[in-house]
């Protein structure tokens, strides 16, 4: 079938909203028509070269819609059924799902590899076929996914809020409370308060944190913080050490994690200075892949047995933790709304990623119906 998606085909360039060509699912793999795709940052990524990909590649990973078709061997997918697409698929087999570390999935190995898990691509444009983000690509209104990347969610939930939880949600509660190991009466902290800070703030809140801190230097986006669970906020790392220092009595923070647009090795120090004697430092975000020099003291972490970790959706079982998101949302206990500043059409898919890169959203949302 013919659709429209928006193609990037070389590091630097603008994302080209073009008609493309849709195969059909194969014998494992449905056909979604999604409702909604999420601006993540890690698309912006692929723009300036920071995650390396295979180009002509259709950007978006976190979409959900309804399932049109399914493949011959498809067995817990059926058409009709209200999904999720989980950026990281998840097989259930390997040494990691088995050992319930489902977002290691061996499988996760081929989302940058510009072919879909079952091999192939099922997106041609200009005589030539296109990869997929995390063998999703859902700036389009129609994908085909493997049936280990779908989650079957309830019909009840609105699905451009569903979209979400598919990464960015979910990366940032997980960060918070599975990674960090948030806990009643921590003092935490969130670096980066965007897509995914924002709701790893929202973990914080529902770990029971009583003093949660939120670091950005966009006054939006701090403000922003406060509706998402923050008590305080500080517009830079130094301007944080002294704060968190103060309303802790000097002890620090149980927690902070990283969610900056971009990870950088010079924000690790700063970062692990804001916690305490068995204190948690988080990377969640993104680093480009040529990235490898930090600066930390290493008698710091030593002598008050401090942790760095780093953490893939935020540590959170894909199948387990989406569900229990949506459900929170459902039973009022959890901002999706909230976390969408600006919707866009398909057409509109450069306007949003210039907005997030002014800082002037959350999360913005590009709408197919």
């Amino acid at each position: 079938m013919k659709t429209q998606a928006a193609v990037l085909w070389e590091v630097g360039a603008p994302w080209s909203v073009e008609e493309v060509e849709l195969d059909d699912p194969q014998e494992f793999e449905v056909r979604v028509r999604l409702a909604s795709s999420g601006l993540c940052h890690s698309d912006e990524h692929l723009t300036t070269g920071d995650l390396p990909a295979p180009l002509p590649i259709v950007g978006g990973h976190e979409g959900a819609g309804i399932v049109e078709a399914v493949g011959s061997r498809v067995t817990s997918i059926q058409e009709g059924d209200h999904v999720v697409l989980g950026f990281i698929p998840s097989c259930g087999r390997c040494v990691a799902c088995a050992s319930g570390h489902q977002n290691l999935c061996e499988s996760g190995a081929s989302i940058l590899s510009g072919e879909e898990l079952s091999g192939g691509q099922r997106i041609h444009a200009r005589g030539q076929g296109i990869g997929t983000m995390c063998c999703l690509g859902t700036f389009s209104p129609y994908v085909i996914a493997h049936e280990n990347s779908t989650i079957k969610i309830d019909n009840a939930i609105p699905l451009d809020k569903a979209s979400l939880v598919g990464c960015g949600v979910t990366t940032g509660v997980g960060s918070m409370i599975y990674a960090g190991g948030a806990r009643p009466g921590d003092t935490v902290v969130v670096v980066g308060c965007g897509g995914i800070g924002s709701n790893a703030l929202q973990g914080a809140r529902l770990a029971g944190a009583t003093q949660i801190v939120a670091v950005d230097p966009v006054q939006f986006k701090r403000d922003q913080a406060k509706i998402f669970g923050a008590t305080h906020t500080a517009a830079s790392l130094e301007e944080a050490k002294s704060l968190v220092a103060d309303i802790t009595r000097g002890q620090m923070a149980n927690v902070a994690v990283i969610a900056t647009g971009v990870a950088t090795g010079d924000l690790i120090a700063p970062t692990l200075a804001l916690v305490g004697k068995n204190g948690t430092a988080v990377v969640t975000a993104i680093a480009s892949w040529l990235s490898s020099e930090v600066s930390l003291s290493l008698l710091d972490m030593t002598l008050y047995e401090k942790t760095l970790k780093g953490s893939l959706f935020g540590s959170a079982t894909p199948r387990v933790a989406i569900p229990k998101v949506l459900d929170w949302y459902m039973k009022g206990q959890f901002l999706l709304d909230e976390v969408i500043t600006k919707t866009y059409t398909l057409d509109q898919v450069n306007d949003g990623y210039q907005d997030l890169r002014d800082g002037k959203i959350i999360r913005g949302m590009i709408t197919f119906e």
